[in-house]
């Protein structure tokens, strides 16, 4: 898994590649939490184009840190999801909760 933080004003955007999985779920936690911890941010935006495999792991880190960021009065945004990685996200039920986008300009002005 490759995962690439940026963090802009209020906003983290994290770029995920490979899979989101137990094996991986808590180093994408850690890496957004760091920045959580030292910095005002309260958005999530996540770009998932490049991830391939997404399991309950991945949903939960996911719905965690929506939780953290309601809390701040925040969101969490996703875009670019592959067909695989869309089934899990609407079959977990994530939809409800997180808007999907296509394209990361969609979501970021949505934020």
């Amino acid at each position: 898994m490759i995962i690439d933080i940026r963090s802009s004003g209020e906003m983290i955007l994290a770029s995920l590649e490979g899979e989101l999985d137990h094996h991986t779920s808590q180093a994408f936690k850690a890496k957004v939490q760091t920045i959580l911890d030292t910095e005002e941010t309260k958005n999530l935006v996540i770009d998932m184009s490049r991830l391939y495999f997404m399991d309950s792991s991945g949903i939960g880190v996911i719905l965690g840190r929506l939780n953290q960021l309601k809390k701040k009065g925040g969101k969490v945004m996703v875009f670019g999801m592959q067909s695989q990685v869309k089934k899990v996200f609407y079959a977990g039920g994530l939809d409800k909760v997180i808007p999907y986008y296509e394209k990361e300009e969609e979501a970021v002005n949505n934020l």
